[in-house]
């Protein structure tokens, strides 16, 4: 049985205190001190991992005063102080072992645009890619672009400087800054914009901190002018924060948010910020030219600057490879063809937009007419071209998962970010990565590299173990010899991503000046409270090292091998924060969406369930032979403990599984994390894993039994439907329910589909049906797989669909009804879904082994079969079974008539994550049949099986709807009608939006039914 899991307890009594002030003080948004929000809080997008000792949520700038005001206090000088946004920092910038502000679950508001003037105000928490949406509608857009701009706030943007793609045409983010409001030390809020002279000379007046600061900073740029000039580089990606050379602007005022910018949270805690805002560009298209070198794509790219690109994005054969494996792949595919054979081994991606077609088009026929010639530059395969926002910005998408495509790399070995942000001339850049891979290669590594060429900034991220000791001091070896290198040929370590624990680099490249910046850090927070040990620390006082900070691979070592192994999908989160993304009509992690809780996400669980594994090993417990034992004994001996264990342990400081556990309840099984992780991070597996172990011993809820039976029972009650539903419907019956869990549960349909399938002309596949077939049956033969849902509860989809393929020329046979067993591997009943699995695929091999295709019906039990099934019986155990569109997209009838009519698809979400080119058989389908269907992009409706009627998720599952499926609802046009693929999704549209809609089958019947009537040819063709 595992044990209890009790984590020692990290929390001092000086932190505690200082909780208590704070709270005192008024600040009125949530503080957490609790085991899950330290695990989940020591992490970023890095290789480190450090645990606060608790975390502030501020739901007001006042918050964020009152916090600084007390921790300025004498009492509490001792504890320390990291802001943080979305956590997508490369180099452990907002990782802290002190006390964590984050800024992101409340402070996320747009609040005020003005596109007449160019500008909008926002607060930190505002994520890039949200702020763009709604500034679409006013024709604008915030410039400055990063690759995790669907989940980094502004907040993260402005401290570490961010800037990435278009950063020559565009600038940095500190370019569009017009003002930050700042909480400085003791809790002075104040808001930093350009001065002239005499506006400055009203700041040095100003009392207390602030009349310091404009004096001190004003003094230290004067008297030290001439050395910023010698020793601040001239790069576009020059030294970020405490940035004392553009102190002053063009027109020679000053302005406190050049030292405020980049740096990190280290001088002050930027709560909102004014920005300037640009119009969208009309007009864009992007030139892909492939080469058959890395080394020919960055020498070729000096000469593509002289076009007047807006930028130049170039990525490696590495990067192309594992794109290929990705969902993104789909979207891109026909804009890197193969060469006559020849490997791709680089691609300059080269965009050029503006505000009229002829601005645009203008360049890009002098380059094409260049790529074109026969004398062109050596190495060079061809080249595609890319035009429109949709295209374009599909290419974009590839390009910025790069990062996480790296992630993904096979084996023990991984891409990781410690020397990923360099920055030289560009004119020194081919050069500068051609020592660069030889110091690689010199160590046996293997690496990826994509970047911005035109900035001579390029990504670069060595594979290696850093869960072996030995692996794991190549950091140190290769980041002194990187650090050199650079400055060799005139760049810095740091271009792009910020410095955090990498600041011990800070007087190497500040040289001279670095007592000049210690003496900027001292003036704004004279206590180093504030993220202290980055950038710059004050006179006496010590920088992190690289190879002092603790790094997530040495808490990886913790886990025995054997339990990584399994575990794996869970060890190889490497932090990249996808799971936390902004957009709400992307199926990506619905949980985190609407509660905003980090525990919420793929990359929360994983944390959790990293660290529960780890308190395991140290508790001497092997999960994977506990998980073994469970499956293959039948035995009640542990059930007695199980009923002590949960009558005397029930608190969450009791045992941390309670903590992983309430994490895990959240996860609705959808697979978004799946498809939509580059890591390709399963939640739903190492969750049904957890529950299993956790009710060894821990009872389940009555509800978790009712589930685990449903689907084997519900024949039983399909035989009185009325009875059943008349139950169902009683008071005492609802409210008894709802007390076990379970609310709004399903009528059955009333109908007897084994009785009415002879009546309408069909058959079971029963193994006396298929020998009993002749070969011309055979060929048109195709068996639909049952489930549940549609069986039980919408009855007449399935006779719709037999109904749909005999109308086709096919001859549709029906499976007979087994479990699926989903519900069973979502609740973590895993040895009776794997009993069910192999019954289940033991009826689908008889139907492959006759040589019929089979599909099903409802998208998240289909695919079950292609993931869970192949997880718990092993590859090539289940033959393959196609969702209905995929098949029937192959054997398409001649087009019909069409009709004016529109019909727009919400997918499932687990369809969308999955398998998403299949949505787009929809529409081939529909056109085919002389109808109109258009996909869009919804997230999760918020039911997912049974997550939407259990008692506890009936609010979450509510406000996952509202967030998508709603808008669309209540704004779809009259002359469009909505279809829905997946039962869930249609259950929940009734439910929640008060619609009923119609599956496309359904639609597709009906038209089919209008072509007949009317007489019109019907023959149809099918592919041999």
């Amino acid at each position: 049985m595992i044990p209890r899991l009790v984590p020692d307890s990290q929390i001092t009594t000086l932190v505690d205190e200082f909780l208590l002030a704070v709270r005192n003080a008024g600040f009125s948004g949530d503080i957490s001190a609790d085991t899950s929000a330290k695990v989940v809080f020591a992490t970023d997008n890095s290789i480190y991992e450090m645990a606060p000792k608790a975390v502030l949520f501020p739901r007001s700038l006042d918050d964020v005063s009152r916090a600084l005001a007390v921790i300025a206090q004498p009492t509490f000088r001792n504890i320390k102080l990291a802001a943080r946004g979305g956590g997508t920092g490369t180099n452990g910038q907002s990782l802290s072992d002190g006390v964590v502000l984050d800024l992101s679950r409340y402070l996320n508001s747009i609040l005020e645009i003005n596109a007449d003037e160019g500008w909008v105000r926002v607060q930190a928490g505002v994520v890039k890619d949200q702020l763009n949406a709604a500034l679409k509608a006013f024709g604008m857009f915030f410039a400055p672009e990063l690759s995790t701009s669907n989940r980094a706030t502004i907040g993260g943007m402005i401290n570490t400087d961010a800037s990435g793609q278009g950063s020559c045409l565009y600038g940095k983010t500190r370019d569009h800054v017009l003002e930050l409001t700042s909480v400085f030390s003791g809790g002075t809020i104040w808001t930093s914009h350009a001065l002239d002279d005499l506006q400055l000379a009203q700041a040095k007046r100003t009392p207390g901190i602030v009349g310091r600061l404009h004096k001190s900073i004003d003094s230290i740029q004067r008297e030290n002018a001439s050395a910023i000039e010698m020793q601040f580089p001239k790069l576009n990606r020059c030294l970020t924060g405490y940035d004392l050379a553009h102190i002053r602007d063009g027109d020679d005022r000053f302005d406190l948010n050049s030292v405020l910018c980049g740096s990190e949270g280290t001088l002050a805690v930027i709560a909102e910020a004014k920005l300037r805002i640009l119009p969208i560009p009309q007009h864009s298209v992007l030139v892909n030219v492939r080469y058959d070198s890395f080394d020919a794509c960055l020498r070729d790219a000096r000469s593509l600057i002289t076009y007047g690109a807006a930028s130049i994005e170039t990525v490696d054969s590495k990067v192309l490879a594992l794109a290929q494996d990705d969902i993104v792949w789909e979207g891109v595919k026909a804009f890197f063809p193969s060469s006559d054979g020849e490997p791709t081994r680089g691609v300059n991606l080269v965009e050029f937009v503006g505000g009229t077609v002829e601005e645009v088009e203008r360049p890009v026929a002098l380059l094409v007419a260049a790529l074109e010639d026969e004398g062109g530059v050596a190495g060079r395969l061809g080249f595609t071209i890319a035009r429109g926002e949709a295209s374009v910005q599909r290419i974009w998408q590839m390009r910025k998962r790069a990062v996480g495509l790296l992630g993904n790399m096979q084996g023990d070995k991984r891409p990781i970010a410690f020397v990923e942000d360099t920055a030289v001339p560009p004119e020194n850049l081919a050069d500068f990565i051609a020592e660069f891979r030889a110091l690689l290669d010199r160590r046996g590594l293997d690496y990826g590299m994509f970047g911005h060429v035109d900035a001579g900034v390029l990504h670069v991220r060595p594979a290696i173990d850093i869960k072996a000791p030995e692996p794991e001091k190549l950091i140190r070896d290769i980041t002194d010899e990187v650090a050199s290198l650079t400055l060799k040929y005139g760049g810095l370590l740091w271009g792009e991503h910020g410095k955090g624990v990498r600041s011990e680099y800070s007087p190497m490249f500040f040289g001279p000046l670095y007592p000049v910046i210690q003496a900027v850090k001292q003036v704004f927070d004279p206590h180093n409270q504030l993220n202290p040990g980055k950038i710059a620390a004050p006179e006496g006082q010590t920088l992190l090292k690289i190879d002092r900070v603790p790094t997530r691979g040495q808490a990886d070592r913790k886990i025995p091998q054997g339990v990584r192994a399994v575990y794996m999908d869970v060890i190889n989160c490497n932090g990249n924060g996808a799971c936390y993304d902004w957009d709400p009509d992307t199926a990506m992690c619905p949980s985190w969406k609407a509660t905003r809780e980090r525990r919420h996400s793929p990359k929360g669980r994983a944390m959790l369930t990293k660290e529960w594994l780890r308190l395991l090993a140290a508790n001497g417990s092997d999960p994977i032979a506990e998980g073994n034992r469970i499956r293959s004994l039948v035995s009640l001996r542990d059930f007695p403990a199980k009923v002590l264990n949960s009558a005397f342990y029930g608190q969450p400081k009791d045992d941390f599984s309670h903590q992983v556990k309430e994490a895990m309840d959240g996860c609705l099984a959808c697979k978004s994390c799946v498809g939509g992780c580059p890591i390709k991070v399963n939640v739903p597996s190492f969750r049904a894993r957890f529950l299993e172990l956790y009710h060894s011993r821990y009872l389940r809820p009555p509800k978790d039994w009712l589930v685990a039976v449903l689907e084997r029972i519900l024949p039983l009650l399909a035989k009185t439907p009325r009875l059943m539903n008349t139950v169902l419907t009683m008071p005492l019956v609802t409210a008894t329910l709802r007390a076990l869990g379970l609310v709004d549960l399903p009528l059955l349909t009333g109908t007897d589909l084994s009785r009415e399938l002879a009546a309408k002309g069909f058959d079971f596949a029963t193994p006396d049906a298929l020998e009993s077939m002749s070969a011309e049956e055979k060929r048109r033969a195709v068996v639909v797989v049952q489930d549940a849902f549609t069986s039980f509860y919408e009855t007449e989809l399935v006779f719709d669909t037999l109904e749909l393929l005999s109308g086709l020329g096919f001859k549709p046979l029906l499976a007979v009804y087994q479990p699926n067993g989903k519900p069973l591997h979502v609740h973590g009943f895993l040895k009776a879904f794997e009993r069910v699995a192999r019954a289940q695929a033991e009826q689908l091999n008889r139907f492959a082994a006759a040589g019929i295709p089979i599909v099903g019906i409802d998208p998240s039990m289909t695919l079950t079969f292609r993931s869970e099934y192949l997880e718990a019986l092993g590859a090539g155990a289940v033959p393959r079974v196609h969702l209905l569109q995929e098949w029937l997209a192959t054997k398409l009838p001649t087009r019909f008539s069409a009709i004016d009519k529109n019909y727009v698809l919400l997918p499932h979400c687990t369809e969308r994550a999955t398998a998403l080119s299949s949505l787009q058989d929809w529409a081939t389908i529909f056109s085919s049949f002389g109808l109109r269907l258009k996909v869009v992009a919804t997230g999760c409706c918020g039911m997912a099986g049974t997550y939407g009627h259990e008692t506890r998720n009936v609010g979450t599952s509510r406000a996952i709807f509202d967030m998508s499926w709603r808008r669309h609802i209540e704004e779809a046009r009259p002359e469009e009608e909505l279809l829905a693929t997946g039962y869930s999704c249609r259950s929940q549209a009734k439910r929640f939006g008060k619609v009923q809609l119609r599956h496309p089958v359904q639609v597709l019947l009906a038209h089919l039914a209008l072509t007949i009537r009317g007489n019109e040819p019907a023959e149809m063709r099918h592919a041999s």
